[in-house]
């Protein structure tokens, strides 16, 4: 099953989509929208366990791998 061919299913839950805003300082989006398009765009997407991680513009974006939920996203460190 690849990420990228499942970017219909890609969604979130509210707590998710504060995490990610607070997390990446990003101001009043559509976080799934924004996801979508780092997914599309990604540096590298990584199978890990249960979840996908996406590293895409300096931000790591964790999505479950089997509800293709939005779990949270990080900076990544330099």
């Amino acid at each position: 099953m690849n990420l990228l061919d499942n970017l219909d299913k890609i969604r979130s839950t509210e707590l998710g989509v504060v995490r990610v805003k607070k997390n990446l300082n990003l101001d009043d989006i559509d976080i799934i929208a924004w996801c979508k398009d780092k997914v599309c765009n990604a540096d590298n997407i990584i199978k890990q366990g249960k979840n996908w991680y996406v590293y895409a513009d300096n931000a790591i974006i964790t999505i479950n791998g089997s509800s293709f939920t939005i779990i949270t996203a990080h900076k990544t460190k330099k």
